[in-house]
């Protein structure tokens, strides 16, 4: 098939940045990576330069393929990375746009690719646990209740690609900051560092340059992994109970 392509080329963080038009030739047994893999070789032959983006594991787990494409963060299709979005989802002909994730937080780097360190800081703020957890214990030696350990793992599938960020009108982070605080906050090993872990965690998402949540719910709608938006709920609940009711530091 042939696609008529607008790609976002910027030299560098400090260049304006321009859209530019590209013509391509694709199977539609191809990714949109590997389409892109075309649409570069086509340009390193020609003596252009290539269109830079991120990648790695090109099977949905690492979350380094962000761009916009067609105004939606990894997307039409839903639950769907970039690089698991195929070319047989598009028609002979058809116009792409594809751009970086737009975002205060996320500077451009250089064509497609964003600074997301800023994610970084937020888990470094406090997206572990410190105590000491020992080796594997016995099965059920600790009580979990399905309900818990379940919420625990939907928050954990979160895989940092900033969607939810680009998708936000505010460019929030919180639907990452809540999967992040859900996904320990429901385990036992997690309560110890609750209340300062929230603090800290939404101090430095603010430092950091993120919006504010105003729950229009477009990250949820944008995020390839689904995590629920109540978990912008509970990351609510833990900051007001660390905050207003004192019991930060107190576990």
């Amino acid at each position: 098939m042939k696609l008529k392509l607008k790609v976002w080329r910027q030299k560098d963080s400090v260049d304006k940045g321009r859209m530019v038009n590209y013509d391509v030739e694709a199977d539609e047994d191809m990714s949109f990576l590997e389409m892109l893999d075309v649409l570069n070789e086509k340009l390193i032959l020609s003596g252009d330069e290539p269109v830079a983006f991120d990648h790695d594991c090109r099977e949905g787990i690492c979350g380094s393929c962000s761009m916009v494409i067609d105004g939606q963060p990894h997307g039409p299709q839903k639950a769907t990375t970039t690089c698991q979005l195929h070319m047989r989802h598009y028609a002979d002909g058809d116009s792409i746009v594809i751009e970086p994730f737009r975002a205060g937080a996320f500077p451009v780097i250089k064509d497609l690719v964003v600074d997301r360190g800023a994610f970084d800081k937020v888990i470094q703020a406090g997206g572990y646990v410190s105590v000491n957890t020992g080796s594997a214990p016995d099965a059920h030696a600790t009580p979990v209740s399905k309900v818990a350990a379940d919420r625990s793992f939907a928050a954990a599938n979160c895989i940092g690609c900033g969607a939810c960020v680009a998708a936000c009108p505010n460019g929030s982070a919180s639907l990452f900051l809540g999967a992040k605080l859900t996904h320990l906050g429901e385990m036992p090993q997690g309560q110890p560092e609750r209340y300062e872990r929230v603090v800290n965690m939404v101090e430095t998402h603010d430092d950091a340059g993120f919006g504010g949540c105003t729950n229009t719910g477009a990250c949820a709608t944008a995020c390839p992994k689904e995590i629920p938006l109540d978990v912008i709920s509970q990351l609510n609940r833990d900051y007001l109970k660390a905050t207003v009711a004192g019991r930060r530091n107190k576990g």
